[in-house]
Formats: C-alpha cells, sequence, structure tokens
C-alpha cells in the first residue's frame, strides 16, 4: 500500500492525527512552552531571517541539482548499488552506525578547515551570518558548503554497498539533525549530558553556542572528536542545565490572559486584606535581577594529531 493510497483509506484518522499535532503546537506556543525552551531568548533577528531565506533558496535550487546529477550518474553507471534483498535488523544497525560515525568524522574535521582562511569567507561565512540560528539557517549555507556536506552521501554509497533499507535511516536522519541543532531551542531532557550512553551526542544547545561563540563545538553528530581535540566549550554542560532548569520553572507560568486575570483577583485580595489589617504593615515585593556574564575571548586549541606549531585548525 502506497501513501497515497493509506492517506485515502484511512483519511480520518489522518485527520484527526493532524488535528492533534497542530493542535498541541498551538497551545505549547499559547502556554509558553517553546519560549521556556529558547536556547538565546532575544537572539532573533527579522533581518538575518530575511537574508537566510534568499541565501536558502538559491542554495537549495543549485546544489540539490547538482547532488541529484551526481547520483544519478553514480546510479546509472553501477559506482553507486544497493542490497534490495531483505537483511537482519543488526546488519541494517551495523550500516547505519558505520554511516553515522564517518560522516561525523568527515564533518569535523572539513567543518574545521571551513574555518581558516581564505576557505571561510569563500565557502562558511554565509553559514555564519546567523549567530542565533533558527530552522531557515539549516539551509543558508553556500552551495559549495552544501556538496561538502551533502556530497558525503553519494561518496559512502559509491564506497560501501548498504541496503536500500539503512537509507530509509540515513536520509531522514540527515535532514532531522540539520534540523534540529538549527533549531534554536532545547528539547533533550536535563539528564542527556549526565548519562555515558547519551552524552555524546550533540544537542542544539551544542551547536547553537558554536553559532555564537565560533571557535567551539564543531562536531555534526557527536562530540567525541571535539572532546578528543579539546574544541568543546568548556561552559557547554552548565549553559545546558540553566537552560533546562528554566524550562523547569516554565511549568507553572499561565498564558498572559489567565496571569492578567490571577493579578487582578490577586490584587482584589490585597485591598481586603488592607481594609481588615490596617495596623500600619507595609507592603511590598521583591525581584529578581539579571545576571551578567561575561565570555573570555578563547585562544583556539592545537590538534593533538597536527605538528606542534601548526596552529591552521
Amino acid at each position: 500500500m502506497g501513501l497515497k493510497d493509506w492517506i485515502i483509506q484511512y483519511s480520518p484518522l489522518s485527520y484527526w492525527l493532524v488535528a492533534f499535532i497542530v493542535t498541541g503546537f498551538a497551545v505549547a506556543l499559547y502556554r509558553g512552552w517553546f519560549k521556556a525552551r529558547k536556547i538565546q531568548p532575544k537572539g532573533f533577528k527579522w533581518t538575518i531571517f530575511r537574508n537566510e531565506a534568499i541565501y536558502g533558496t538559491i542554495n537549495v535550487a543549485v546544489s540539490s541539482t547538482f547532488l541529484v546529477w551526481i547520483t544519478k550518474v553514480g546510479t546509472e553507471s553501477g559506482v553507486i548499488a544497493f542490497h534490495h534483498e531483505p537483511a537482519a535488523w543488526w546488519v541494517i544497525a551495523l550500516e547505519y552506525a558505520l554511516y553515522f560515525f564517518l560522516f561525523d568524522t568527515w564533518f569535523y574535521w572539513l567543518h574545521r578547515w571551513m574555518h581558516n582562511e581564505p576557505f571561510y569567507s569563500l565557502i562558511h561565512k554565509i553559514h555564519h551570518k546567523s549567530t542565533s540560528p533558527n530552522l531557515l539557517t539549516t539551509i543558508s549555507v553556500n552551495p559549495l558548503e552544501s556538496l561538502v556536506n551533502g556530497g558525503f552521501v553519494p561518496l559512502f554509497t559509491a564506497v560501501f554497498t548498504v541496503h536500500s533499507e539503512t537509507m530509509l535511516l540515513i536520509t531522514p536522519t540527515n535532514i532531522i539533525m540539520g534540523l534540529y541543532v538549527h533549531s534554536g531551542y532545547e528539547f533533550l531532557p536535563r539528564w542527556w549530558n549526565k548519562t555515558w550512553a547519551t552524552k555524546w551526542f550533540i544537542t542544539a544547545t551544542f551547536h547553537d553556542q558554536h553559532h555564537k561563540y565560533f571557535r567551539w563545538n564543531f562536531g555534526g553528530y557527536t562530540t567525541i572528536w571535539d572532546y578528543v581535540c579539546n574544541t568543546r566549550r568548556t561552559n557547554y554542560e552548565s549553559d545546558f542545565d540553566q537552560i533546562k532548569a528554566r524550562a523547569a520553572t516554565s511549568k507553572a507560568i499561565a498564558p498572559p490572559a489567565v496571569a492578567a486575570r490571577a493579578e487582578q483577583q490577586r490584587g482584589a485580595g490585597l485591598s481586603l486584606k488592607r481594609k481588615k489589617n490596617f495596623h500600619g504593615e507595609e507592603w511590598g515585593h521583591g525581584g529578581h535581577g539579571d545576571k551578567k556574564f561575561s565570555v573570555p575571548n578563547p585562544v583556539f586549541p592545537v590538534s593533538p594529531f597536527l605538528p606542534r606549531g601548526n596552529s591552521s585548525f
């Protein structure tokens, strides 16, 4: 059964599913659920967003055309091929893991390479125009950068003949991870960086800090190479905890209309108390000042894999 047939057959169910997702999103937005998880609450700028829409449109038109062409040529020539027969789940898992960690290595080292002149100005600078990323930042890159990153898939499938089922995992991973790390919101749980099993996988906060501080957190899928090469930002985990703590306190925040009514009710109750207890007591309220942080200008570390004195990375 194709997707079109499924939608036709189960159209009432699909309508309810879409309605549920849209309603849930609207309620979360209204209740401040997204606002509480914003990594840089005041980082969004409409001018940057507009420019990213322009850059993204150009990039997708150019890079997708070339990547589709090179994949087609590789497939027709037999350089790129897939196993179509059924495979055990652990075979698919191994093929996926091979891609996952090889791409992370590819991305880390070429990402660091693109942070050096003249390659930064020629290739990577457009992507860093946003210091507070959003979903459009994902595609707001120079087409050359899309070819560097997106070109790994046809290269990988040319070197390794994997199952077609594995590609059903690889393609969504590229899309979902790209959107998530540039979303500007942190959705992962607070314990993510506390356990051995999950701390090696990057978060939106991790990549968001790369855009904000520039010289740290180069990993694409994992933090492994950043740990090995000492390019992980020192305050990353503590900043992640602060964002999750802010999200935790948001559970008690009411929507604006409800909050206004509650404030009116509290005012009415306070006036009654004043009438009953006019003994000269003074009523007041406390406030919370904003903490100011200063960020030192970091010195870019030298990779242990490079000769001493080579600070090009």
